[in-house]
């Protein structure tokens, strides 16, 4: 009698924050959220190459509870999402993950992916996908590694040298080299880079973690046992992961499991892990010349020219990447992406806030524009969708004087609720419970003047919100 194939989820993790993208890439609107490739977000197009093997409604996101809350919110809605409360890396990710099946009572086979990579031949993919599926079948772990094209320094890699069939046992991890070990290890032959993709039964992760790292794998049977349903799981999670220690699931657990096999890949893969990678995979003209946007460039070659609010003009560059957003410009030589991290942590030791948000930050009910701000007042235009509510909240260090522009605003004031119309306006004073809320059918805009010795967005006060924050 044939056994029946076990059933196949997909798990995107989408939990990390793109500092090498940055300013486009930021703290609360991380690259996995953005459309940086194409009209889909990283996320998005994620989740559609799976094909018809996995449905959207198969498909488990595994993020942070500030994204899902913010920037995400609504890019999250088709799917199921675990909320971490803090990162933990990704091996107590993908524990959880699988532990969750284990509360549903199954044992799928689980497509491990992250969310912002690039995969530009589609059913190429999705035939490796495929072999993969089959060969996780009997309890084999899988990862995809990519065909070498050049000794990059990006990526780590993994040595599987060939054997008699396609899928190679893993002898070894080698962690970002440098250019002449890379050039070496090509010349070798047997290594690919590491995709970050896996493939594996839940039951044979979990027990590759029982036998790696006995320490989490206790605190899952912990988690699982407090949970007792899937009901239970996301209050569990949120109390018991910041318990777990940071660990990779590469070489906390895959490293010494003794258990990973290789599916070679070629299917147009990129992790878009810095601008260099955006230029490279980017549609550009006779000079190698990539452009996004209000873009105007005389003889200039080998440059990535990126704008979102403003003309960017460039003459006479070669080998350079300007990327212009509405509150930051980053300006930088071609080779040089991976160096990006280090101008976030010059703006971290700084205090400044340009890596963390963008003057225009979604939120679940719309969003909002930072137009100005100076000592002791900040102006924003906040746009709220039709049925959208932001939450009933006081400030305790400033005022808010709101002026209507266009749509109908629905305003809870203390006791009072008033209906304002454009060119109508209201004055919020400090700690005074307020709601703005949109009950129309079209778009609410409004101006929002903060005055106060204080206008942080961390002034805030919650009494009741609709998406749980």
């Amino acid at each position: 009698m044939t056994t029946p194939p076990s059933p196949v989820r997909a798990v995107v993790l989408a939990g990390g924050s793109g500092t090498r993208l940055w300013p486009m890439s930021r703290l609360h609107a991380p690259k996995q959220f953005l459309r940086l490739t194409g009209h889909e977000t990283m996320l998005e197009a994620t989740v559609n190459r799976l094909g018809p093997r996995i449905a959207p409604s198969d498909v488990l996101v595994v993020t942070s509870e500030a994204l899902a809350k913010g920037e995400g919110f609504h890019q999250l809605e088709p799917y199921e999402s675990l909320l971490e409360p803090v990162g933990r890396n990704t091996a107590p990710a993908i524990g959880v993950a699988a532990m969750r099946y284990r509360l549903e009572g199954i044992d799928p086979v689980m497509v491990v992916l992250p969310s912002d990579h690039l995969v530009t031949n589609v059913p190429a993919f999705q035939r490796v996908l495929a072999a993969a599926i089959d060969a996780a079948e009997d309890g084999r772990l899988v990862t995809f590694g990519i065909t070498p094209t050049e000794p990059a320094t990006g990526y780590g890699y993994v040595k599987a040298p060939a054997n008699h069939g396609n899928v190679r046992p893993v002898e070894r991890f080698k962690e970002k080299p440098d250019v002449e070990t890379a050039r070496a290890m090509l010349a070798e032959g047997g290594y690919f880079w590491n995709s970050g993709m896996f493939v594996w039964k839940a039951s044979a992760i979990l027990d590759a973690i029982r036998r790696t790292q006995p320490k989490l794998s206790a605190l899952l049977d912990l988690m699982q046992k407090e949970a007792g349903s899937i009901a239970g799981l996301a209050a569990v999670v949120k109390k018991r992961l910041p318990e777990a220690e940071s660990i990779s699931i590469d070489h906390g657990v895959l490293e010494t499991c003794g258990n990973l096999y290789l599916l070679p890949g070629d299917f147009g893969w990129s992790d878009i892990g810095s601008w260099d990678a955006i230029h490279d995979v980017s549609e550009k003209d006779a000079d190698s010349n990539a452009s996004q946007g209000n873009v105007v460039a005389i003889d200039c070659r080998n440059t990535l020219i990126r704008s979102e609010t403003r003309l960017v003009a460039a003459v006479g560059l070669d080998d350079v990447t300007v990327i212009e957003t509405s509150d930051a410009v980053l300006v930088t030589k071609r080779g040089e992406g991976q160096r990006v991290r280090s101008i976030v942590d010059e703006l971290i030791r700084r205090s400044a806030t340009e890596h963390i948000t963008h003057t225009k930050v979604n939120r679940p009910w719309g969003s909002y524009t930072v137009l100005e701000e100076g000592p002791g007042f900040k102006i924003k235009r906040i746009e709220v969708r039709p049925g959208g509510r932001l939450s009933l909240q006081s400030h305790e260090h400033r005022s808010e004087h709101w002026v209507v522009v266009s749509g109908a605003a629905t305003v809870t004031c203390d006791a009072k609720v008033s209906t304002l119309n454009p060119n109508e306006s209201t004055y919020i004073p400090i700690g005074t419970k307020h709601r703005l809320e949109n009950l129309g059918d079209v778009p609410l805009q409004i101006i929002e003047v903060q005055v106060g010795v204080y206008v942080g967005e961390d002034d805030i006060k919650r009494y009741d919100d609709q998406y749980g924050r």
